[in-house]
């Protein structure tokens, strides 16, 4: 069973903007406006409902989804999720409009951001857990995912990466960071963030 986490401690931000899936996968920019992917369902669950509860699960309320032209359609999916929504309008500028959004939205005094990308349907609670339990041990380092020979998200960036994820611009999203040769960080092995629906 996990400790809650609480604003003062960690937030979690889920990435759910549509820029990254437009990207990634031209048709579903086109088919957005009647199926957003992130009702996509997986294993008969929408996606974003999935992902959320799996981070809620983890974080209590402290989760903030970021979502971004859909915002309207996708809201009641949330349903009674104890999540905080913030609506990036910024979303098509891409991956780094959805990241600045999110940590924009975060309490004040929150130590740490752990970013997840709605798309990443194979990472699991306990996989999410692994990451803060690492995290707490090592509190002034960006803790990742390790897999594939590198860094990917989620990751958990300490209150001193704030600042960076706030200059991101463009394309370049908070995986920059985790690939920047002068980042202090840690891995937790983790495969299944490999796994995406997009």
């Amino acid at each position: 069973m996990p400790a809650y986490m609480n604003s003062e401690e960690l937030q979690v931000i889920v990435l759910a903007a549509d820029a990254r899936a437009a990207a990634a996968v031209p048709a579903v920019a086109a088919a957005a406006a009647s199926t957003p992917w992130q009702i996509a369902l997986v294993n008969g669950v929408p996606l974003l409902p999935l992902m959320l509860s799996r981070a809620t699960a983890v974080a209590g309320h402290a989760v903030t989804v970021v979502l971004g032209a859909n915002a309207r359609e996708l809201a009641p999916v949330l349903g009674r999720l104890p999540v905080t929504l913030v609506v990036d309008r910024n979303w098509q500028e891409g991956a780094a409009a959805p990241v600045r959004a999110g940590v924009l939205g975060l309490a004040g005094s929150c130590s740490g951001a752990l970013l997840l990308q709605a798309t990443q349907s194979g990472v699991t609670s306990a996989d999410l857990q692994r990451l803060v339990d690492l995290w707490r041990r090592n509190p002034r380092v960006i803790v990742a995912a390790q897999c594939g020979g590198g860094h990917e998200l989620p990751a958990i960036f300490p209150r001193s990466e704030f600042p960076a994820l706030l200059r991101l611009r463009g394309g370049h999203g908070a995986r920059t960071l985790l690939r920047s040769p002068n980042a202090t960080l840690v891995g937790v092995p983790m495969p299944a963030a490999l796994v995406s629906v997009l």
